[in-house]
């Protein structure tokens, strides 16, 4: 349904057929994103997102900050029920990307002082010409906001832990730390979510998606965003000089000249805020919604809290709170998140399969025994369609089908979820073979598909010997 509503609106807009879709990769929203190819390969971004006033913050919040020649993307049409629209493309390359390719080179440094400087005139020229009253969750970052974002760290991380602490001093001083960052004197346009994979790089120049969290804040909470982020991991004399220049850039552009000293001081309270509030994504999306992905960012986003607070000081007396940050910060919380995972010695194998249930479900040889089997018939068949049946699970265009138009990527969360409860398990206990099953019809799409990736996700998580077999490939259609 999502796609045929992309190709009825690029035809809208453009007034051609679009040649072919691309599903990519999904981040931590809900958001789903498509790359759209029309004629001579020129593609735009078609964004779905069910949040109907999300879509309308961030396409308002676009119109004004284009309307300044700021680096945004152009939005080329809105579906009616405004859950669909179309944007610039600015390709594939992302600052993340490059910080992962390339690591700190000196293009890497540039380009972050071209973000900073760019993010100061969006801040600063942005403030007047946004609607607040758009804001999604707030219109202002002040106390309640920087009080809510504590909180959330105390509900979906620190209580996880089931640490001892003493609940009414912790938010008394959550209060007063909040009363004293909700203070800052530069508040501007908060870009909120300001890091490295939300700034595109093309042509050697940045561009910014994602801002439609937006709202009124000090500025040094997105500059904390982005030097601290924890993947980035900056050297420290990356972020000291490129905290003084962007503060150079806010010193151009605001009427008064900024108080260095206050500003660096308050920078250091919106690090700490920025980082507690991560933890508590990282809690939420890995440790109540089991979503692997952030469950892995644990370890990091502790040891990043880590350096923190050992080198800075925020300046008021918060005895309660530092005695929490000691206790999360120590080796025994990083030990609780670190995955289970095999080393030269771990005599754990695990046989994956997929099957044809004409052929019957594999034996298993072993002395083990036993093992799961997954039923992938529950999923809509590519295999019934004229143009895959000559394909496999294996091949890119029956990838792109069973993951935009079928239930399959739910179908493996949960596959996931249930085989590294064994994983994990029979590598500590130093069992030697598990196997995992995966049935279809054919034994050529929806099996083959799922069994290789979960092989992917078993070697890559838990460092484990496997397996791989298609028990029917040579009954594959050709």
């Amino acid at each position: 349904m999502i796609i045929e509503k992309i190709e009825s609106l690029y035809k809208e807009v453009f007034q051609l057929e679009p040649k072919r879709i691309e599903k990519l990769p999904q981040s931590g929203s809900d958001r789903l994103y498509f790359r759209v190819f029309g004629k001579g390969d020129r593609a735009c971004i078609a964004t779905y997102n069910y949040n109907e006033q999300e879509n309308r913050t961030f396409l308002a919040f676009t119109k004004s900050f284009r309307g300044l020649g700021l680096p945004v993307p152009e939005i080329f049409g809105v579906s009616a029920d405004y859950l669909l629209y179309l944007q610039e493309d600015f390709g594939s390359t992302s600052l993340a990307g490059l910080l992962e390719s390339e690591g700190h080179s000196d293009r890497v440094y540039k380009l972050f002082q071209k973000s900073l400087a760019a993010l100061a005139r969006l801040q600063i020229s942005g403030h007047d010409k946004v609607d607040y009253r758009l804001c999604l969750t707030s219109t202002e970052f002040g106390k309640q906001a920087i009080l809510s974002d504590l909180l959330y760290f105390k509900y979906y991380f620190l209580d996880f832990l089931g640490l001892p602490y003493n609940k009414q001093q912790l938010l008394d001083e959550f209060d007063v730390l909040s009363v004293f960052l909700g203070q800052s004197r530069y508040k501007y346009f908060m870009f909120r979510d300001f890091q490295s994979r939300n700034i595109m790089i093309k042509e050697e120049e940045v561009f910014f998606i994602d801002y439609q969290g937006g709202m009124n804040g000090g500025l040094q909470y997105d500059a904390a965003a982005l030097l601290w982020q924890a993947k980035a991991n900056l050297p420290k004399e990356w972020k000291d000089a490129l905290l003084d220049y962007y503060m150079e850039q806010v010193d151009g552009l605001v009427a008064n000249k900024v108080d260095k000293n206050a500003f660096r001081n308050q920078f250091k309270g919106f690090v700490l805020i920025r980082l507690l509030q991560v933890l508590g994504a990282y809690g939420f999306r890995g440790l109540f919604q089991r979503k692997a992905a952030f469950l892995a960012g644990i370890p990091i986003a502790l040891d990043n809290l880590k350096k923190f607070t050992d080198n800075n000081v925020i300046g008021i007396e918060l005895p309660e709170f530092e005695r929490i940050l000691g206790l999360i910060t120590g080796p025994e919380t990083k030990t609780k998140f670190l995955p289970v995972q095999a080393s030269d010695k771990t005599p754990l194998v695990v046989e994956i399969n997929s099957f044809s249930y004409k052929k019957g479900i594999p034996e298993d040889k072993s002395s083990n025994g036993g093992g799961f089997v997954f039923d992938c018939r529950g999923i809509l068949n590519p295999g019934r369609q004229e143009e895959f049946k000559k394909l496999t699970g294996q091949d890119k265009p029956v990838q792109d089908y069973l993951q935009q138009r079928t239930s399959m990527n739910e179908f493996l969360n949960s596959v996931f979820d249930l085989v590294s409860i064994s994983v994990e398990n029979y590598i500590s206990r130093d069992f030697a073979h598990l196997q995992i099953n995966f049935g279809c019809t054919g034994g050529q799409h929806r099996s083959v598909y799922s069994a290789d990736q979960t092989a992917r996700y078993l070697k890559n998580k838990y460092k484990v010997k496997v397996i791989l077999t298609h028990t029917n490939k040579d009954n594959w259609v050709q």
